[in-house]
């Protein structure tokens, strides 16, 4: 009877796979069906090129004058470039081509070698971007996040009314307005109030980040309230009977357990953090989406481009959801 139910449940299990495929190769032939109804030539060929591609670095002189010498040979060659008692040395050890002859007369800004480096395109520019962003909103994010959920079922009316006014406000107002409001008005205070005393301006980057973290920080001061209250008050009894203090019982009881089940949610809230980052190409910051928008318009092949931005999402939020998977896997052994 154990091996026909066994039986039954395989069979049934290889059905819904097959299901599955059938439906996922059925949207490949919708999508590719519509597509070839419409007048559109793909170029996808011109997409490598964005990701990542091969930049001509020129080797130029600083100076005019006559070629001295071209001393030694392959990497270890040296231009030598003398105008009357003043010289110049140029090595050649990267230059794939050497454009000068010994006794030629150049002028500045004469290309003497030329070679090709790998560099980084823009897709790949905006990709590490957004990675960058996103990482530094997801920290500042959580440790915003962590004492705001404290001060959240604290008892203390000041901190309990503060944070409670912090996520209300911060969840009641769309994100991108809030990121307007840093850039164009706080942005724009502080750093008038930095130059007057003789500072640098802040990089509208970084108040792209400020506005990440913040908008993230009230989400997560909810998800940690609601953790911590889901632990039983018992637990913090019995760590106050133990001799704790309410910060020690909190930290070694409380919080380690929270964490087990404010994982999930907190996983799911970073991944949006990362897609709510292409919003900052509002602002100039060239990002994933931005990137994305610029080499559309160099390249006039949107279909293309839209994919593979998709894609490249894909790969940063599937990363992210695997990571916090490893996490859960380890805090449930321990």
């Amino acid at each position: 009877m154990a091996k026909l139910e066994e039986l039954r449940y395989r069979s049934a299990y290889f059905l819904w796979v097959g299901v599955f495929f059938i439906g996922v190769f059925a949207l490949i032939a919708l999508l590719y069906g519509a597509t070839a109804k419409i007048d559109y030539v793909w170029h996808w060929f011109d997409v490598p090129k964005y990701i990542v591609n091969q930049e001509r670095i020129e080797i130029t002189a600083g100076m005019g004058g006559e070629v001295a010498a071209i001393e030694g040979e392959g990497k270890d060659a040296v231009v030598i470039v003398k105008d009357g008692d003043d010289s110049e040395s140029y090595p050649m050890a990267e230059a794939e081509e050497i454009w000068v002859s010994k006794g030629d007369f150049i002028t500045p800004g004469k290309i003497l070698g030329v070679y090709h480096k790998w560099q980084p395109g823009i897709l790949l520019q905006g990709m590490w971007l957004t990675l960058k962003v996103s990482m530094y909103a997801i920290v500042f994010g959580i440790l915003i996040g962590m004492l705001g959920g404290i001060a959240r079922i604290s008892k203390n009316p000041a901190l309990k009314w503060s944070a409670i006014c912090y996520v209300e406000l911060i969840r009641g107002s769309p994100l991108l307005v809030q990121i307007f409001i840093w850039y164009f008005v706080l942005a724009t205070l502080f750093n008038r109030l930095l130059m007057v005393y003789g500072f640098s301006e802040i990089d509208a980057l970084y108040y792209g980040v400020a506005a990440l973290a913040c908008f993230t920080g009230a989400y997560v001061t909810e998800i940690v309230r609601a953790g911590i209250q889901s632990i039983h008050r018992g637990q913090t009894e019995a760590a106050r009977s133990l001799g704790m203090t309410g910060p020690q019982a909190m930290y070694y009881i409380i919080l380690p357990q929270a964490m087990r089940r404010i994982l999930p949610p907190l996983a799911g809230q970073f991944i949006s953090l990362i897609k709510d980052s292409s919003l900052l190409g509002m602002i100039a910051i060239r990002e994933l989406t931005k990137a994305t928008r610029e080499a559309i318009t160099i390249s006039l092949s949107p279909y293309e481009f839209w994919f593979v931005c998709a894609i490249l999402y894909l790969i940063l939020t599937f990363t992210l959801s695997m990571a916090v998977q490893y996490m859960e896997r380890k805090m449930a052994i321990q």
